[in-house]
């Protein structure tokens, strides 16, 4: 496995994590048949392999990243596109925008500012921006680690155009850390040690919030389920995504421990995704996931963009 194909396999497995989780979203864990592939149905009645709004904000990102470099007020654009025109839909049409997104967008609308439209309360802490983040670490993995405070600044800037929360700004930092030391080729085992000297370089350079500074120090390990949910409080979903994947044999398992989880089952999926396809690399998601894989051409065009 070769660093290209980490980077790689960290986009390609945030989308087959959402389209994994996409039909079962909303549902109670165990009230459902367990996800074992692609399906269809769902409330937005998807098509097996099909996507939503995480993979869709992610390719507004990466398009952003590409053709601008870092702009706050571009990426906040794209993703305005999105929820106005069907823009990175894998269907032409938006079906699934959280509230705090919405809200967010409306204040751009009206500034043109990014770096004020996120709401900083912490009531908005929804899991939006980790969501989509895998862009910025396959981006700027080369910041890993020698300017790990450059990486981490932008991963806190990705988050602010919709979600300000000191909790989604503090899980930004984390989950672009992992991600890039994954790409790099560290061993899993090191990147979620919480007593790893990353961890202390960052937490000086973006205090942490506590419920954030408690899942990177073990809680992923010491829960599960039910109190590791598939939650779409950030924090919760942070902490689930990294529980399915510190548990997992491979990529398959990793992904499907972490849709079955339920609830805000895509998201949940999206985050593992990012974690388990940065590990594992792109050889190491089965070809039924990858060639079923809806959009597969957006994905491919945001992957030149970002990579040559």
């Amino acid at each position: 496995m070769n660093y290209r194909d980490r980077q790689r396999g960290t986009l390609l497995g945030l989308a087959i994590g959402d389209a994994l989780g996409a039909p079962v979203e909303f549902e109670p864990p165990g009230s459902f048949e367990p996800v074992v592939g692609y399906r269809e149905g769902g409330p937005h009645g998807l098509g097996p392999g099909e996507w939503t709004d995480d993979t869709s904000m992610a390719l507004a990102l990466a398009d952003s990243i590409a053709e601008e470099g870092w702009d706050l007020n571009d990426q906040c654009q794209r993703y305005l596109a999105w929820w106005r025109t069907g823009a990175y839909s894998v269907n032409g049409r938006v079906f699934d925008i959280g509230n705090t997104t919405v809200a967010a967008l409306q204040r751009f609308q009206e500034s043109g500012d990014a770096w004020t439209s996120g709401d900083a309360s912490e009531f908005a802490s929804g899991n939006g921006s980790i969501m989509r983040l895998a862009p910025v670490p396959l981006a700027y993995v080369r910041m890993f680690p020698d300017r790990l405070g450059d990486l981490i600044t932008r991963a806190v800037e990705s988050s602010r155009p919709t979600h300000a929360s000191p909790q989604c700004l503090s899980a930004c930092a984390c989950l672009a850390v992992c991600v890039a030391a994954l790409i790099k080729g560290l061993a899993r085992e090191v990147v979620l040690d919480p007593d790893w000297s990353v961890w202390r370089e960052l937490t000086e350079l973006q205090p942490l919030h506590l419920e954030v500074r408690e899942v990177m120090q073990g809680s992923f390990r010491r829960n599960a389920p039910p109190q590791i949910q598939g939650s779409g409080y950030v924090v919760k979903s942070l902490e689930a995504a990294l529980w399915a994947f510190a548990g997992a044999e491979s990529f398959r398992d990793a992904v499907l421990r972490a849709v079955n989880l339920g609830d805000d089952a895509d998201t949940t999926g999206a985050v593992c995704g990012q974690l388990a396809g940065a590990y594992w690399g792109e050889s190491g998601i089965p070809e039924e996931l990858r060639s079923g894989l809806a959009g597969r051409e957006m994905l491919e065009r945001a992957l030149r963009g970002l990579l040559g």
